[in-house]
């Protein structure tokens, strides 16, 4: 019999009455919801999420990625979009009120220090832990990331040219996170809507012009990850496997206990024993691409 230590998962979690901080609204139906939750924020780290009550009338809690996080000051921050009943309802909670949470949960990005080019790619509302992971990189000079974020709705932020130069970047596409070009991460946007200064296409395209100008030594120092709906993450499985780059994707699935139980987020992968059903919540959410049977 194992020792209960030995499971991965053991004394991880926490229960928490996290208190909202701020709670504020953009274009598109989109929220970022800042609470005082300390223990979570002392545990989580890029790729982690949290199970969160979304109302007392609903039971059944929603899986939020976890955005930024901050341990010294105890509070963690969320994007989400009101899509649906759960969301609406977490939508209508205000400053001074507390959300029940479960977390942090979930496996993490763990990035490669041989790969320090670490390509960042968001689509919607999996942008939240691109800007957690940047934010962790920008702490050592030995990482070197390039984030670029799509979106089809209006950015959660208000967007302005980059005071940052990316080369590689198509003429004109200037667009950035403001939050991310104050921290000195080069960020680039892009969309099919014909925002101003965004790459009009898909972030895999604007990935491959921005591999396509590096020399062949650069890209051996590339890595990717990637958060976003199924058909984005399996573009980049598709443009890391064609430029031989490893790839981490964080995989958005419907989740009921969050915790490993129920085993109804479970997704197919390649193992090394063969074919496997893996637990996006808690064997995930990060995977290896190349091991995800798109």
């Amino acid at each position: 019999m194992s020792h209960p230590q030995e499971k991965p998962h053991r004394n991880t979690l926490h229960v928490e009455d996290a208190r909202v901080l701020a709670h504020d609204s953009y274009p598109g139906k989109q929220f970022v919801l800042r609470v005082a939750a300390p223990l979570i924020a002392s545990r989580a780290r890029p790729g982690s999420f949290a199970h969160i009550q979304c109302g007392p009338a609903l039971p059944m809690r929603r899986p939020l990625s976890i955005m930024r996080a901050d341990a010294e000051q105890g509070w963690v921050e969320f994007l989400y979009k009101d899509v649906g009943i759960g969301t609406h309802e977490l939508a209508q909670r205000r400053i001074g009120e507390t959300i029940s949470m479960i977390g942090p949960i979930g496996t993490l990005f763990t990035p490669e220090r041989s790969r320090p080019r670490t390509l960042l790619l968001g689509g919607g509302v999996g942008i939240p832990p691109m800007v957690f992971l940047a934010d962790m990189l920008r702490g050592e000079a030995h990482w070197q990331p390039l984030v670029l974020m799509g979106s089809e709705v209006p950015f959660p932020f208000s967007a302005r040219p980059s005071g940052i130069l990316v080369p590689g970047m198509p003429e004109g596409v200037i667009a950035a996170m403001p939050l991310l070009d104050d921290w000195g991460v080069p960020n680039r946007l892009a969309s099919l809507q014909g925002y101003p200064g965004c790459y009009e296409g898909y972030i895999t395209d604007l990935a491959r012009s921005w591999l396509d100008s590096l020399s062949d030594t650069q890209r051996a120092e590339v890595s990717v990850y990637a958060c976003g709906p199924h058909p984005m993450l399996a573009a980049s499985a598709r443009l890391a496997g064609e430029y031989d780059l490893p790839c981490q994707v964080s995989l958005e699935e419907f989740m009921a206990c969050a915790v490993g139980g129920c085993a109804g987020c479970s997704v197919r992968v390649n193992t090394v024993e063969g074919p496997a059903m893996k637990r996006v919540c808690v064997d995930g959410p990060v995977f290896d691409a190349s091991r995800v049977v798109w």
